[in-house]
């Protein structure tokens, strides 16, 4: 199954997220199909927290690709 969630990047207690198309028996920061995006939870001032390419997601959920519970969240947080 394929599946949109979140990969781990960025450094020792620097977080960084990017929003990956996988297959659902990669592993976390595996071999992906795509990035849709990215999340920053530690942005402050200018900097952007959360970027997703909104089409791209709508062409993977058409395809039947599934959504991680965070990102179903971090889409929801950002269409509010």
């Amino acid at each position: 199954m394929v599946t949109i969630r979140l990969s781990r990047g960025g450094a020792k207690k620097r977080p960084f997220y990017h929003l990956t198309v996988t297959d659902s028996r990669n592993s976390r920061d595996g071999a992906f199909i795509e990035r849709v995006g990215f999340f920053n939870p530690t942005a402050r001032g200018q900097e952007t927290k959360l970027k997703v390419e909104r089409e791209r997601v709508e062409y993977w959920i058409s395809q039947g690709a599934q959504l991680s519970e965070r990102v179903q969240k971090l889409l929801k947080e950002q269409a509010a």
